[in-house]
């Protein structure tokens, strides 16, 4: 053992000392154990989120031969569950804790990209907090919505990348980046917005033509999707499950004031977490609409109007769709955390407070993801031990529900490849009776389901996760039918109903 650290320790002191004393060799290992310490939490449950189910039971459905966008479906973009599958290949699909390090790793890279970014425009110092305000926001929203391993963690490396390329004028790289961006989720295609606008300023100032630039990040961002729609996945069935497919999902829904209030409390939690350093930002902001002289520290700062126009893209992609999830707000965080940093370096604030908020904001957030409730899981955990208990493995379970982790924890088949009831009612979140039911289903959602049910037989469980729900059975005649019919009752927790096929 000695022997093999004095050699390491001579191998160290051979590397120049630019390697070993410069600036991201001392900044990213900081970074990497804020990134683990901030979201230690998410190892301590097995599921945060309904997505997480989601994604897990469908890189199961992969796993078992199933075709995305066919036999597979979901409204989100391909890498996502391809990168659950491969780790379900590689390190099994009983846990998800590879998901969870590789979000962390995530976290990690987004605020790499930061500090970079923050380090080319105000400084050193600049930089490392720009990284590490990055990391300790990135758990100031509810846990379920900054502890799971779901789509805006693994968006927002690309979505920051493609920002420091475009303001690096390396436009074939910022479009593969927007492409990778979206292919994680489509909303995470806004952040094209600032790198257009980057490209159109940048010519005005150089005086140089703008059209060869946009063909490069033109052929950039489609390149990677065509390849994907193309040759990856079925042309047909992308198309429709990624683009336009969604139209009914992504409405505004009449319950406004649920929507209203969800954007408004999501919206004063993540201002909560990051009131250190955008307290600076909205004192500017004051200052300049009274007219009144904004204060600069030493030396002009430069311009941060490409940094508002990142906010404002983001800004309407956490609206498309009128849902207004906390996870949503994820893609906010970068400009926000650019733009306070800005922000406290052209002005006389000090950063030992901005600091000390965010880390006693972030502290207060971590223990709420320590000690956050867990009876709706609990109760989800029963009802799979229930179903694993009912069935074999070679059964199948239809889940009438929005909690598609149920597959993935009692391990069982589901009968369908609609795996929650919004794709066959479309329900979803915030959304009241109204244009809910089958008529309002997927296209042609019904005729598959009744065809996957006669090929594959009836479920042997049922598992009636709805509640008071407006897709409850009672108001979805075909599923009360099916219930009435071929089903009796076995088991009842909390307000969910388990029913097994009759004998």
């Amino acid at each position: 053992m000695s022997l093999a650290i004095s050699r390491l320790s001579a191998l160290a002191e051979r590397l120049p000392e630019r390697v070993r004393t410069g600036y991201w060799t001392r900044l990213v290992p900081a970074l990497a154990l804020l990134a683990v310490a901030t979201h230690i939490p998410s190892f301590l449950r097995p599921v945060w989120s309904p997505d997480e189910g989601y994604l897990a039971t469908q890189a199961r459905m992969l796993a078992d031969g199933g075709v995305l966008y066919d036999t597979v479906v979901d409204r989100k973009p391909p890498l996502l569950p391809w990168l659950y599958e491969a780790c379900f290949a590689i390190f099994g699909s009983v846990s998800l804790w590879p998901l969870r390090t590789l979000a962390i790793v995530a976290h990690l890279v987004t605020a790499v990209l930061l500090a970079s970014i923050a380090r080319g425009r105000w400084g050193n110092r600049a930089g490392a907090y720009a990284g590490a305000l990055f990391l300790l926001l990135s758990i100031g929203l509810s846990p379920e919505d900054t502890q799971a391993a779901t789509f805006e963690v693994f968006m927002l490396p690309a979505m920051v990348a493609a920002f420091r390329y475009a303001e690096r004028r390396r436009w074939l790289a910022a479009g593969i980046a927007v492409a990778l961006c979206s292919l994680t989720k489509q909303t995470g295609g806004a952040v094209l917005l600032p790198v257009l606008w980057m490209l159109f300023q940048d010519a005005r100032r150089r005086g140089v033509r703008w059209l060869p630039a946009v063909f490069k990040i033109g052929f950039g961002f489609a390149l990677p999707i065509a390849l994907v729609a193309m040759i990856l996945t079925k042309p047909k069935g992308f198309l429709f499950w990624v683009v336009t497919g969604s139209g009914d999902y992504a409405t505004f829904g009449s319950n406004w004031l649920q929507m209203l209030g969800r954007a408004l409390g999501n919206s004063a939690i993540l201002l909560a977490a990051g009131l250190g350093f955008l307290l600076p930002v909205g004192h500017r902001l004051w200052l300049r609409h009274r007219g009144r002289p904004v204060p600069v520290r030493g030396e002009s700062y430069g311009s941060s109007t490409d940094l508002w126009v990142w906010l404002a893209s983001s800004v309407v992609a956490v609206s498309v769709g009128f849902h207004f999830f906390g996870h949503y707000y994820l893609q906010l965080m970068p400009p926000l955390v650019l733009l306070g940093v800005a922000a406290v370096c052209a002005s006389a604030v000090r950063w030992k407070p901005v600091l000390v908020y965010s880390m006693v904001a972030c502290t207060v957030f971590w223990g709420l993801a320590i000690f956050w409730p867990g009876q709706k899981l609990d109760q989800t955990t029963e009802v799979a031990t229930a179903v694993a208990a009912q069935t074999t493995p070679k059964d199948t379970v239809l889940v009438w529900g929005m909690h598609p982790e149920l597959y993935w924890l009692a391990d069982r088949r589901p009968a369908t490849r609609y795996l929650t009831a919004g794709f066959l009612t479309n329900y979803s979140g915030g959304k009241d009776g109204q244009k809910v039911g089958e008529q309002y289903s997927v296209s042609d959602a019904w005729q598959t389901f009744d065809e996957e049910l006669a090929a594959k037989g009836l479920p042997e469980v049922v598992v009636d996760d709805s509640g008071t729900a407006p897709y409850q059975p009672v108001m979805i005649p075909r599923i009360e039918s099916l219930l009435d019919t071929h089903y009796e009752v076995v088991g009842v927790t909390g307000d969910t109903v388990i029913y097994r096929l009759k004998r």
